[in-house]
Formats: C-alpha cells, structure tokens, sequence
C-alpha cells in the first residue's frame, strides 16, 4: 500500500509521556484550513445564540420556536450524519468535505434569505443536513493525518476556532445585525465559505489512505458493522452525554443577559469578544496538557470547574458587565478543559477502516443529542412578554450539572478502553 509522505500513521508504539512530536509544513496547513472550515460551521451554529433575543423581537418567535430554529439544525445535522456513515470510508474525504461544504454554503445563503419563522426553520434545517458532517469529515481528515500523540495540540488548535468565532465571528456578527439586520450576519459566514472552499480545492491534498483497508462490501453493512461495536457504543453515548450537558442553556444566553441581567443589547459583543480571547488563551494549553497529563484528569478538572460556573450563572441576577466576563471567561475554561481531552480520547477509539463511519455517527449523536437539548429548553424557558425576564432558566443549570456527572463516568470508560487499546498495540 503506498503512503502519502505528508500523512502520518497514528503510532500505538509511542510513549505519551515522550517528546512532543512536531508537524510538517503541510500539517500545519491543514491544521489552519481545519480550523478555519470549523470557524464558519461554528459561527453559522453560534451566531443564532448572541442573535436569539433579537430574532426574538423581529421574527415574532416564542421560546419554544426560537428552540424550535436552534433544534432543527442539529437533529436535520444529526440525522444526516447516520445516513453519510456507511459513506464516510468509501471515497476521498477530499471529495466528500467539498461536496457537504458546498451545501453548507448554500444553506448559509438561505438564512440570509428568510423572511419568517417557517423559512427560517427550512433554511436552518437544509444547512444542518450539511453542515452537519462536515465536522465529521475534518475529524476523520486530524485522525488520519496526525499521530495520537499529536491529536490533543491539533484538536487544541482546530477548537480555537470555537473562540475565533467569538472573538471575531460573533461580534462582528452582531455589529451587522444590529446596522443592516439579522440577515446580513449570514450573508457575511457565506462569504467568508466561499474563501475557504477554494483553499481546499487549491491546496488540499486527496486523503485515499483509508481506502485500502475496507473490509465491508456495502455501505450498509459498514454502518452496520460499525454500530456492532461494544467499544465504540462507549464512545458515541459519551459524545452524546457531553453535547447534552452544553446546549442546553446556549440558545438563550443573548435573551438571558438582555432582559435577566439587564446588559443592553449593543453591550453583548463586548462579553462574547472577552471570553473568546481569553479562550484563546485557554485551549492550546490544554491542547498540550493533553499531549503530555492523563487526558482524564484534566476532563475531571475541567466537569467540576464548569459545574460551578453553570450553577452561578443561570442564578445570575442584575450584576455590572466585567463581572458577567469574568464568569463567562471561567466557565469557558472549564468547558473547554472539558471538550479538547474528550474529543482527543474519542478519536483514538475506532480502527483506521472504521474512522469515517465512527466519527460521522459520533458526529451525529453529538448534534441530534445537543439539538434535542435545546429543544428541552425551548418547553422549560417561559418569556411571558418579549421584554420580560426569562422564567425557569435556572432549571436548566441543574440538569446540565447532572448530565456531566454521568458524563464523567462514561468518559473514564473511554479513557480505560484506550488505554488497553494502546497496551494491547504496543505488545505486539
């Protein structure tokens, strides 16, 4: 089987403790377009939040129709994902990436294009069904190109495009919304889609390797094989937990701070711009905490920060700007230690043949299961009129708390079948 010189085969044999590996220039570049594509796909998810009290008052919505718009996206994301699975090995990921890429953008394009509740739903739920795996496909790409004992750097850098979107994504974002209307924020993601659609074209290189090692004669059966598997049933009930316990009060935090907090709407970009630096800051370390400490402890230390942050931020009352930053920036640091060692254990899971598959189904539970959350909150929140405070918020906080205890314990599953994956490796 002949190898790509710029792709490197995950090596069981190396020492974690060991020195960090570096990158090739071409990683490196693929490290930056990865992060880029997820910073629109993020950004497109993100930005209905920090909108969500304006769209609110524009469109005429209710809380649970406002949960409706953010849910669709998802569940649409999720259900997509399942049916790319037994599709995810049998082509260039190349090819694939560009093709669900493509209908991102022209999803994003609708958005722009709504004019009420119903367009805005069928527009949410077209870039869902492709926007969706695209996150699936960038994660199969980082496990095909990087070593396990590089992951927790990459997986480090490419999520910064979650505080990139923040930083700058959202801000922005908001910026426009608030001089030209809520459609121009997505009118803006789809420009910045086409830019990044013509990098791969350009520049990325067909990743075929997995080719060579399919087992299963139909797509069918590889979902099907796939979904068999004990080990990675562990793995996808984990990414499931995890999403669950972090949607949940997303969708409301712009219409939270605006009418609970009192923080003016045209303050909002201020906090989102603070917690992305400081996120930025954040989550390379413990990209290289992962690469260097027990990815389990800093998921523990991670679950216990972010339990706290909840529990005192859907109590909130009227409080000055710099301390709802404050929060926000510690929150964030707990959920992020949360995110990178997860994300970097879940991905050492499946065998090379299975990678596709398992990251689009992982892929999948993780937006179906955040979507149904933001649904669930959707029917918990009540707004008795579109100024009053938000009714219920903190209920929110106490389930999500919950879903994190149960997700440390599915996690230290994770961790352990990892582990005898490697030793397992390594005694051969």
């Amino acid at each position: 089987m002949s190898k790509d010189p710029n792709q490197t085969t995950p090596t069981p044999h190396s020492n974690p403790a060991a020195e960090l590996i570096p990158f090739t220039s071409y990683q490196v570049f693929i490290i930056a377009l990865l992060a880029l594509l997820q910073f629109t796909i993020i950004l497109d998810f993100m930005i209905i939040s920090p909108l969500g009290d304006l769209l609110m008052k524009k469109l005429d919505l209710v809380p649970s129709q406002f949960g409706s718009i953010v849910s669709v996206y998802a569940i649409s994301a999720g259900v997509s994902g399942i049916l790319a699975a037994g599709f995810a090995d049998k082509f260039d990921r190349k090819k694939l990436l560009l093709f669900f890429y493509t209908g991102f953008l022209l999803g994003t394009v609708f958005c722009g294009l709504a004019w009420s509740y119903h367009t805005l739903l069928i527009a949410r739920l077209v870039t869902g069904v492709f926007g969706g795996v695209v996150g699936s496909i960038s994660m199969a790409i980082i496990t095909d190109v990087f070593s396990l004992q590089q992951r927790g750097r990459v997986m480090g850098f490419v999520q910064m495009a979650f505080a990139g979107s923040q930083i700058l994504g959202v801000p922005i974002g908001i910026l426009l919304a608030n001089k030209w209307g809520w459609n121009s924020t997505f009118f803006m993601v789809a420009g910045l889609a086409v830019l990044i659609g013509m990098a791969v074209v350009i520049r990325m290189k067909p990743v075929t390797a997995h080719l060579a090692m399919q087992r299963d004669k139909t797509p069918l059966q590889h979902l099907w094989h796939t979904i068999q598997k004990k080990d990675y049933r562990i793995g996808f009930l984990a990414t499931a937990m995890l999403s669950m316990g972090g949607f949940m009060i997303m969708p409301f935090t712009s219409a939270f701070l605006v009418n609970n907090v009192h923080i003016l709407q045209e303050r909002l970009p201020v906090i989102f711009f603070c917690t992305g630096i400081a996120s930025m800051v954040i989550m390379p370390v413990v990209g290289r905490l992962s690469d260097r400490i027990d990815k389990f402890k800093i998921f523990t230390a991670g679950s216990i920060l972010a339990s706290i942050m909840i529990l005192i931020y859907t109590n909130l009352t009227p409080v000055p700007i710099w301390v709802v930053i404050l929060i926000n920036v510690v929150l964030f640091m707990g959920i992020m230690s949360r995110m990178v060692p997860a994300t970097t254990l879940n991905s050492a899971v499946p065998e090379p043949y299975d990678r596709g598959a398992y990251m689009s189904i992982n892929s999948s539970l993780q937006q179906m299961a955040g979507g149904f959350a933001a649904m669930f909150a959707g029917f918990v929140v009540v707004q008795q009129t579109k100024t009053s405070p938000l009714e219920h918020f903190n209920w929110l906080g106490y389930v999500m708390v919950g879903f994190i205890v149960l997700c440390l314990f599915l996690v230290y599953r994770m961790s352990q079948l990892v582990k005898m994956k490697l030793a397992a490796h390594k005694a051969t």
